[in-house]
């Protein structure tokens, strides 16, 4: 149940604070006062769109908050799975909103998303404006009717599931037919790209080693003859210079005779003399190894022709990622062998998964069959006292064309005014008044079978106006029986009458500017608020009369 709600710095609203009580409740108040500033509140505070415009001029923030008892709702599941504090009889909610455009949202002082803070207002307040009595004609507000009253929560989350499962059966199977289609299409090429690189005999690492060996073949002379010469610089006969440090080695030796630190100097010239001489050597030995080999480098460029071909043609950049593209190849090219087996495995799952979804959908619209008969009786008897003595109503539910998560039903709400005039599809038929009064009806229907705390109806009177308006009153007055609160947003005083509890919703003015208040109105006040509503701005003593027998004569 909401038991307050405070508003600060919204449009009108510089500071609002409202204490909502039990039972039917009443708003009034001239068009423009603000009744629909205070439901435009609510309805941000319940995760609505957020608009910086919205935050009264001159403020930095807009904050509205409201606090809700919430015990015998069943709503500890959603505390638990969401790690929120769970308090029965104090639960708040709030959303604030900075000029800058950034909204934040809490509930009980702990920040949560907008999906939470909305997934926990549904459970909370259901807000029916005028523009909702549209939604009548719609498949979607018609479905959530019979399935609300249907209660089949249950067999619907199974065919949910069921229908889940297939549809991502078949999207596999389509996908693998797919690529069974496209490999069979492609097979000719695939086998023509794998022949060229198996045929190529490629090995991983042989373009590096082939261009090392073709750069030494093009250039065999001018290496050969740089490594002699390097050669006979370290070993030439008496003008290397192995020679003559083999003579700066005996110096060392006789001298060490004398100069015995001249043994270290000795020691590490001869440990040079070990490492040049296997240089010169090492160097010796390659250039007799070098030759120019004209048909060897013409078989080295042709091989790498080959490799830069292949590069080229697939788009490649090394031997590895050509070598790769033939592992691919091959296996696309194996597996074609068994997609017959996988694809008739796969048919098989899917048409059971097809088979177990259509016993479940059949379930599902037994389910909404049934609460038809229940929600075609129930409308015709609130109906008729409602001004429409001669309704037809009827709920057509014929198989749909398709399979949604929705099931396989197409749900039509057939309707007539009067007896002589066939039913059609409510949307098509039905006038303003009857809309409201229809849609009164089920959300009377629905109001009993959910645990919802809350109902705002936002001028439903639309289109009614004497007794058929004093019924719809006395029809949300008991919605409200049973811990229900059910506020409506009234213009006709044979609602305003009828509340338990009467708020009148009106603007004040100062210097600087306009603002929205409320009042509860008791006694004189609210047999004078309810006369005006009838004779205007002028109070007769007649108006006066009238209002105040209204009111007594509907137990006020």
């Amino acid at each position: 149940m909401l038991n307050q709600v405070h508003i600060r710095n919204y449009v009108l609203i510089d500071r609002l604070d409202i204490q909502f009580r039990e039972g039917f409740s009443v708003m009034t108040g001239e068009t423009g006062a603000g009744k629909s500033i205070i439901l435009g509140a609510l309805n941000l505070l319940l995760g609505g769109r957020a608009d910086s415009r919205t935050i009264r001029q001159g403020a930095d923030k807009c904050t509205i908050e409201g606090t809700f008892a919430i015990a015998g709702y069943g709503l500890e599941q959603f505390f638990s799975d969401n790690g929120l504090d769970y308090d029965p009889n104090e639960t708040i909610m709030r959303r604030e909103l900075s000029a800058s455009g950034k909204s934040r949202a809490f509930i009980n002082d702990t920040p949560v998303t907008l999906t939470q803070l909305r997934d926990l207002g549904c459970h909370l307040i259901d807000i029916h404006s005028q523009h909702q009595n549209l939604a009548l004609g719609t498949q979607p507000f018609q479905l959530d009717v019979v399935d609300t009253i249907a209660a089949n929560s249950k067999v619907k989350t199974e065919y949910v599931q069921s229908f889940a499962k297939w549809s991502e059966l078949k999207t596999r199977l389509a996908r693998l037919k797919a690529e069974f289609d496209s490999d069979n299409t492609d097979r000719e090429y695939l086998e023509f790209q794998l022949e060229g690189l198996e045929s190529a005999r490629l090995v991983s690492g042989e373009q590096e080693e082939l261009e090392q060996e073709a750069d030494i073949l093009s250039h065999a002379e001018e290496i050969k003859q740089e490594l002699f010469t390097a050669a006979q610089i370290l070993s030439g006969d008496e003008s290397g210079c192995i020679t003559k440090l083999r003579s700066a080695l005996q110096y060392f030796r006789s001298a060490q005779k004398k100069y015995p630190q001249a043994q270290e100097l000795a020691d590490r010239l001869d440990s040079c003399l070990i490492e040049l001489k296997d240089i010169a050597e090492t160097a010796d030995n390659a250039q007799e190894e070098i030759n120019y080999d004209p048909a060897r480098l013409e078989q080295v460029n042709e091989r790498l022709d080959l490799i830069y071909s292949l590069l080229k043609k697939h788009k490649k950049e090394s031997i590895a990622q050509l070598l790769e593209l033939a592992g691919n190849i091959r296996t696309r090219l194996d597996r074609s062998s068994s997609y017959e087996f996988e694809i008739e495995q796969l048919t098989i799952q899917t048409e059971s998964a097809r088979v177990e979804m259509e016993k479940k959908a059949s379930g599902l619209t037994q389910t909404r069959k049934k609460a038809s008969d229940t929600i075609i009786r129930d409308i015709k008897e609130l109906l008729a006292p409602l001004g429409i003595p001669n309704v037809k109503f009827s709920i057509e539910i014929q198989p749909s064309t398709i399979y949604d998560r929705n099931g396989h039903d197409d749900i039509r709400f057939m309707f007539s005014a009067n007896r002589s005039v066939p039913m059609q599809e409510i949307s098509q038929v039905a006038s303003g008044g009857e809309i409201a009064r229809v849609m009164l009806c089920i959300k009377s229907l629905m109001a009993g079978a959910r645990a919802l705390p809350t109902i705002i109806f936002d001028e439903i009177d639309t289109g009614v106006s004497g007794a058929v308006a004093e019924r719809m009153a006395m029809l949300m007055k008991q919605m409200s029986d049973g811990n229900r609160q059910v506020l409506a947003i009234t213009h006709l005083p044979q609602i305003a009458a009828i509340g338990q509890t009467h708020y009148k919703v009106f603007k004040t003015d100062d210097q600087d500017a306009t603002h929205t208040r409320i009042a509860v109105l008791e006694d004189d006040d609210r047999i004078r608020e309810i006369a005006g509503m009838m004779s205007g701005s002028t109070l007769t003593q007649a108006a006066l009369d009238n209002a105040k027998a209204l009111i007594e004569n509907n137990g006020r």
